[in-house]
């Protein structure tokens, strides 16, 4: 009775790892572009001899402004979400206008405000 328990669940996990293994999907792998390695490094290189070039003055100036582009952009994301790039920008950014077309316009001084105001009055009343 042992052995024949003990081949069941080893038969079990067998078949149970088969059927793991043949539902991960294989996906859609793109190449990834090829990437220009020599002017990478020039790159890397020519910012290494600018940062070496900085006197510390200037590297804490450096330091403190990524600090605060980077808190912007957290808090960016913390506020509306992930911010959109690309079609997705331009996406958003066509609903945003399309969803405030109908929108009031900002009156410029005081006088035109009071002006709208009584318009504003007069429909009210009238209805």
């Amino acid at each position: 009775m042992n052995k024949l328990l003990a081949v069941l669940i080893a038969g079990a996990f067998a078949l149970g790892s088969v059927a793991a293994l043949a539902q991960v999907p294989t996906g859609d792998k793109t190449p990834a572009q090829p990437v220009d390695q020599k002017k990478l490094k020039e790159e890397k290189d020519a910012a290494k001899a600018e940062a070496a070039k900085m006197t510390p003055e200037e590297k804490r100036a450096a330091r403190k402004a990524k600090r605060k582009q980077r808190q912007q952009e957290e808090s960016q994301i913390e506020k509306v979400g992930n911010i959109p790039s690309g079609p997705q920008k331009a996406e958003a950014l066509k609903k945003n206008v399309d969803a405030t077309k109908g929108d009031p316009k900002a009156l410029p001084d005081k006088k035109a405000k009071q002006e709208a105001l009584k318009q504003q009055e007069k429909k009210s009343s009238g209805q």
